[in-house]
């Protein structure tokens, strides 16, 4: 098993200094969030806190970096995931792993380089941290991302407010009055990360096996019986509190650029810290203004994705493209491009998509020629090929999640979806203008080039060999003076005879 190809910090030392900035002087815990803010980068602190810890944040930031985890580009990302994902998963447990090479004998939360994120936060949060729970009712692993908010040495809120696997696994076991055993690792490659935002009903260790593309090695815990992966960086172990919802955790500055309340949420207790020798801290970047630059935002966009085209797939046949807009938090605006076979197909997908995710609020259609991962492009078809009163579907009554401030307190959303498509048909006013290409069938002379069928001017110039246009201009006025030239609704040239 090679238990250094999916680790945090390869993954670091492959990026180029297009993608990483690498900061080698002493940084301050109190610094690091306001050099994450916006960074198009991600970022690499060797030397983070008192103690000198590794600490990288932004790692997922763009989908430039995570293409690159995956080995493809940006626009082929979406194609390669959803390929990786219809792969059979190999799970393998190894006796030892790097991510025990220490075991703390006296673990502490605070001995984390763990920094406060946004200036109204509870406390310093763990943000970037995968967990793992096993379903008493299933046997399966559980995968998610959980953020923690440090209440000490060996405590820490959970927020577990939003309806999820891990919530429903929870309840039942403080129903049941027993404490939740939990893992929490922090430092993962970006493909862990992806896997632990997924929402497929499956035993989820797997997902993380088939998105990486290889065997995933796992190992067991050193104070509780769950297997988390053998090649992380850091593991946290110990256990949900049973007591419920009981304490206070937040405020957190959330992923849709907004601050989120305080809750109250259950409690985690520490029993063990194992890490590497060379380990590697993450932190994640979760809201503010350039949410488009954050981890929370690409990982959810890629999630988004993934949905939105397996719902797709049963619902209409010509898929060409989904692009979630990061900006939108990674799921809220969602483009699609479509190629219709018959009239109405725009609605179907657009309604497919409304019950696809609760996140979902605003769904664009464009044709295939649209490039969906454009604004201007989309901007462009929003502006000429939709009618607010022909191609606007409004819904209301949706589930959806509360963080949104413009519900303004209603418990249920709307979903407006926009049909950028043109119709059936492809009249001249319907195509996009492109520079002339001069191929096509070449000719002995104009008049040849005429009597083969009615031809637009570029298309004279091609069949004539013409790299200049004028003379074929003088050759029409002298077969239009003599009665012998006309032109088609089109603006086709022909000649009269025929």
């Amino acid at each position: 098993m090679d238990l250094e190809r999916f680790r945090l910090r390869r993954f670091l030392e492959s990026l180029g200094e297009d993608e990483l900035l690498r900061v080698d002087a002493q940084v301050a815990l109190a610094d690091v969030a306001q050099a994450l803010e916006g960074s198009a980068k991600a970022v690499w602190f060797t030397r983070a806190g008192p103690e000198g810890a590794s600490l990288a944040g932004n790692v997922a930031g763009s989908r430039s970096r995570l293409a690159a985890a995956f080995g493809t580009t940006p626009e082929k990302l979406l194609a390669e995931t959803l390929s990786r994902l219809r792969s059979t998963p190999e799970v393998v447990e190894v006796p030892k792993a790097p991510c025990q090479e220490v075991v703390e004998k006296n673990p502490d939360l605070t001995a984390l380089p763990v920094h406060l994120q946004h200036g109204l936060d509870g406390a310093p949060y763990i943000s970037a941290s995968t967990d793992f729970t096993v379903d008493r009712a299933t046997g399966w692993t559980n995968v998610g991302m959980r953020r923690l908010m440090l209440r000490g040495r060996r405590e820490a809120g959970v927020d577990l407010v939003a309806p999820s696997d891990l919530r429903a696994i929870y309840l039942a076991q403080a129903k049941r009055g027993e404490p939740l055993p939990i893992a929490f690792v922090v430092g993962s490659h970006p493909i862990d990360h992806v896997a632990a935002t997924m929402r497929i009903p499956v035993n989820e260790s797997g997902l993380l096996a088939s998105l990486r593309g290889a065997p995933l090695p796992v190992v067991k815990c050193v104070s509780n019986d769950l297997r988390v992966p053998a090649d992380a960086e850091y593991v946290l172990e110990g256990y949900l509190d049973p007591a419920g919802h009981v304490e206070a955790e937040g405020p957190y500055g959330e992923f849709l650029g907004y601050y989120g309340a305080v809750k109250r949420n259950p409690v985690f207790h520490l029993t063990a810290v194992t890490h590497r020798r060379d380990a590697v801290f993450q932190t994640s970047t979760i809201g503010g203004a350039a949410l488009a630059r954050t981890d929370t935002a690409q990982l959810c966009a890629l999630r988004t994705e993934v949905t939105v085209w397996r719902a797709l797939e049963t619902a209409v046949r010509e898929t060409r493209a989904v692009y979630a807009t990061p900006s939108s938090g990674g799921m809220y605006n969602v483009r699609v491009a479509l190629a219709q076979r018959v009239p109405g197909e725009a609605r179907n997908a657009i309604a497919a998509v409304f019950g696809s995710l609760a996140n979902v609020k605003n769904v664009f259609v464009v044709d295939p020629d649209i490039d969906v991962f454009s604004d201007e492009q989309t901007d462009w078809a929003l502006a000429t090929r939709f009618q607010p009163d022909r191609d606007l579907v409004v819904q209301s009554g949706f589930r959806t999640l509360p963080l949104d401030p413009s519900l303004e307190g209603s418990t249920t959303g709307a979903k407006a979806g926009f049909d950028l498509t043109f119709k059936p048909g492809n009249p001249l006013e319907h195509r996009v203008p492109q520079p002339p290409r001069y191929d096509g069938p070449r000719h002995a002379s104009l008049q040849a080039a005429l009597a083969d069928g009615p031809k637009f001017f570029g298309e004279l110039m091609a069949a004539t060999g013409s790299r200049d246009g004028r003379e074929i201009v003088r050759e029409l006025e002298t077969l239009r003076a003599a009665g012998q030239l006309e032109r088609d609704e089109e603006g086709r040239y022909f000649h009269a005879d025929r």
